[in-house]
């Protein structure tokens, strides 16, 4: 038995999430269907992060397991071509066995990032509808950036928590939140061990009320401490979302393809 990881990469506007669901109108049911199209087997898979109905992965990893013998250019031409236009394997990568390790793409990572882009402007722009977020009223970057320092560390994110997470501890340790300033798009980046449900679409929302002057930077810190979901911002839109990398340990080998952020900005 062979387990072989993929990178896939999506644009999750048309779908309900990355999670498969009865109405199989997810990503993971398409790639299921087009792994079993392509192997004449079925072939379940296990992610390394859920995301939600209209977010975005520049390279979501995934594994399964199985007995077939493909070239792994095979893997990725062969999927490809059961997929729709939306999704595309960007690379496949069997797993080499380690003694008494096993790779698995949700518990072997050790830190994900993400980005979210926002349109700052005046007018809504139709070309990027489900590709940014939106906010029309002038930001100050400045202000985001020094609240964003609050967030950096291990923390009780519980404030930035949806009630509906299933996640065992509200405990993450968030590695970089860093803002870029490209033109009219703002591009956040932020990289912790793991994500809440919904946490950087909170995270999102909060940091664009300090931009738009609603709050000191200040008040991300108290909102932090006092662990208080009704406190922050409202959950943020999901269009300008996009699950960038998986960082996993060396020994795997895995190939990333998603080394720009976001060439399109």
């Amino acid at each position: 038995m062979k387990r072989i990881a993929l990178g896939v990469q999506y644009d999750g506007t048309a779908f309900n999430g990355y999670q498969k669901q009865p109405q199989r109108n997810t990503v993971q049911d398409r790639l299921e269907i087009a792994l079993e199209q392509f192997a004449r087997v079925f072939l379940p898979t296990t992610c390394a992060g859920r995301t939600d109905t209209g977010v975005h992965a520049l390279e979501q990893v995934v594994h399964f397991d199985t007995e077939l013998t493909r070239a792994t250019a095979s893997w990725v031409r062969g999927v490809n071509a059961f997929l729709p236009e939306a999704i595309a394997v960007r690379w496949a990568h069997e797993l080499p066995e380690l003694p008494g390790q096993e790779f698995h793409a949700r518990f072997a990572a050790y830190a994900r990032t993400y980005h979210y882009v926002l349109y700052n402007n005046p007018i809504r722009s139709p070309l990027l509808a489900g590709r940014a977020g939106w906010v029309f009223r002038p930001l100050d970057v400045q202000a985001m950036r020094a609240a964003a320092r609050y967030l950096v560390g291990t923390h009780d994110f519980s404030a930035f928590r949806s009630s509906q997470c299933q996640a065992k501890s509200p405990v993450k340790q968030m590695h970089e939140v860093r803002i870029e300033h490209r033109g009219e798009a703002i591009v956040f980046t932020v990289r912790a061990s793991a994500f809440l449900h919904h946490m950087v679409r909170n995270l999102i929302g909060s940091l664009i009320y300090v931009g738009q002057g609603r709050h000191r930077p200040e008040w991300l810190a108290d909102v932090l401490a006092g662990r208080d979901r009704a406190e922050a911002a409202p959950t943020f839109m999901p269009d300008g979302l996009y699950l960038a990398k998986i960082d996993y340990d060396a020994k795997w080998g895995l190939p990333h393809d998603a080394t720009s952020p976001l060439p399109w900005f």
